[in-house]
């Protein structure tokens, strides 16, 4: 009591059926978002004692072994080098800093998530078109945001809460996608629809079988 929540905004959609003039079935998606007030644990009283656990603190530059096994995983070529981040769409490779050049182990998992959702648009799986990537800025905005809602959505399927540090091309990246959200009302969910997707063939090109006690 007293307490006040954050709202957060669940976004999804739903198959709608119709018949045309035609007389044939016609399916659309419907996208909708819901919102719900949500509290933290310290804000309630009377929840059980797992509840209030607190993680184990790690070393926040140890390798985290079940993400290193998901990388692996999908096959994609990793490189590691020089100082930026990137997909390389020609040559089919990601390109990474070195795993020492990040605060903590979460950041490269993060960052590495975004490069890999990426990897996902090329033609022999996704098949995204990444043409106008570098020639059109609203293209390369609705990808980015793809890329960084991938790397949400796998981060959290990974059990990994990332705090990255501010970049210099984060405040560009905001006003590009900003400009499509303003423009495009249905432009978020088409982002997260791609994202999911992608997300999923990750998913897919993992081994049928988990450990016990690994994150899915």
């Amino acid at each position: 009591k007293g307490e006040t929540g954050t709202t957060v905004v669940f976004a999804s959609s739903f198959i709608r059926t119709e018949t045309s003039d035609t007389g044939e079935a016609v399916e659309h998606d419907i996208p909708f978002l819901k919102a719900y007030t949500v509290f933290n644990a310290e804000q309630i009283a009377g929840l059980d004692a797992r509840f209030h656990q607190l993680a184990a603190v790690q070393d926040p530059l140890v390798r985290i072994g079940h993400a290193d096994r998901f990388f692996a995983n999908t096959g994609a070529l990793i490189r590691h080098g020089g100082s930026t981040a990137y997909y390389a769409p020609v040559r089919d490779h990601i390109q990474m800093p070195a795993f020492e050049a990040f605060r903590d182990a979460a950041s490269y998992v993060a960052i590495l998530s975004h490069e890999l959702t990426h990897w996902t648009a090329a033609p022999h799986r996704l098949d995204r078109d990444l043409s106008r990537y570098a020639k059109d800025q609203s293209e390369r905005a609705r990808e980015e945001l793809i890329a960084e809602l991938g790397s949400c959505f796998l981060c959290a399927d990974l059990g990994i809460v990332p705090e990255l540090a501010p970049r210099p091309d984060h405040a560009s990246y905001l006003a590009a996608w900003l400009k499509v959200l303003s423009g495009d009302k249905r432009a978020i969910f088409v982002a997260a629809g791609h994202a999911q997707r992608a997300v999923s063939y990750l998913h897919y090109l993992q081994p049928d079988q988990i450990d016990d006690g690994e994150a899915a």
